[in-house]
């Protein structure tokens, strides 16, 4: 599938060949930053609704490409859509943040779940991903993504974000095996879900595990880790003519990197506290790496972004396997001008580091 794209860089490095220059994208590159996203949610009239109108979420995953030179579009969506699929009653409200209607607070609840059609229930995102990959054109890549099966259950238990995450942990130290079961059905669905991502037209995938971090390491290997292995095993990645790659960050994820990248993902997302140096001496040769530029540096002037670009690109050092990102999503105070001067620097400040290989 490389073959019809113009700008291959992304799908090159995830597979750790030569490019000409770091590829590089922004978690939440469509988003509150830019004013043109402000005005299409506000032409949706709320964030739901932006998400659930095809044409609205191609146009909003498309906004960021007309204006910077990334290298990847992500499809605009949520990872709260797959259990919103499942009866949960999902809502967002300004300043609070997601919310569901009916969290999974019993043993009864978990049973109840259902594991979403991706075709029916979620036929809106399947659409989305065929409208936006026809109107990329090749230009380049489209990432699709979930939310891991753990941080899905977080939101699932606590009904909404959390600080202390004190039902779904109690959960799982006063009942496992009840959480595993919830696990189970989030797995199915994320499997699912991404699988027919990539029917629609995805040509990588991205796992986020937002809340893996929180959890004791004991826990991450048992509650988040061996899921997200599951979904890397149990994907239907051969649908075209190669594999189609997945990147796996979990946020917080920095004392596990090998262990992540020993799943058989073909990229480890890392976040801001990690040395982008010691993460590819740790996993060597078995993943690609991406990231990790702290967001807050987007707040600085452009010449500051660009010494802090440098110093990333300087501590992963020589060769492929790096693909530039944010060690979280962009912040909804952000000059889109400074996000246009992190692009353009990894692309200038990387060229010597792939010195030899022409486009």
């Amino acid at each position: 599938m490389t073959t019809s794209l113009r700008n291959d860089r992304l799908l090159r490095v995830l597979r750790r060949q030569p490019v000409d220059v770091t590829p590089v994208w922004l978690m939440r590159q469509a988003g509150r930053y830019l004013p043109e996203y402000r005005a299409a949610r506000a032409r949706a009239g709320n964030f739901m609704r932006l998400c659930q109108t095809p044409e609205l979420a191609c146009e909003v995953t498309l906004q960021p490409l007309a204006r910077f030179p990334l290298d990847a579009a992500i499809l605009f969506s949520d990872i709260l859509t797959v259990p919103d699929a499942m009866g949960l009653g999902l809502s967002f409200s300004e300043g609070e943040g997601p919310r569901f209607a009916r969290p999974v607070r019993s043993i009864a609840d978990i049973e109840r779940l259902p594991v979403p059609d991706p075709e029916v229930e979620l036929r809106y995102v399947m659409d989305a991903v065929r409208l936006i990959r026809r109107e990329l054109n090749g230009q380049v890549p489209l990432i699709g993504f979930a939310g891991s099966p753990w941080t899905l259950a977080t939101y699932m238990v606590e009904g909404a974000s959390s600080k202390d995450f004190a039902q779904v942990k109690g959960l799982l130290y006063d009942q496992p095996g009840a959480l595993h079961r919830l696990l189970e059905v989030a797995t199915q669905a994320v499997i699912a879900y991404l699988n027919a991502q990539m029917a629609a037209g995805a040509q990588a995938l991205m796992v986020f595990d937002t809340w893996g971090g929180i959890l004791t390491p004991p826990a991450y290997q048992e509650f988040s880790l061996a899921y997200l292995a599951r979904i890397v095993a149990e994907l239907t990645r051969e649908t075209h003519d190669e594999r189609t790659p997945v990147i796996l960050f979990t946020k917080g994820g920095g004392a596990w990197l090998e262990a992540i990248a020993a799943t058989g993902c073909e990229a480890v997302g890392v976040d801001w506290t990690v040395d982008l140096g010691d993460a590819r001496r740790r996993i060597g040769n078995r993943a690609a790496i991406q990231g990790n530029l702290d967001p807050a540096v987007l707040y600085a002037a452009p010449d500051r972004i660009r010494q802090q670009v440098a110093q990333a690109l300087a501590d992963f050092g020589p060769g492929p396997g790096h693909v530039f990102n944010l060690g979280h999503g962009i912040q909804p105070g952000v000059d889109p001008e400074h996000a246009l001067a992190l692009v353009e620097a990894v692309h200038e400040l990387s060229k010597p580091y792939h010195s030899g290989v022409e486009r």
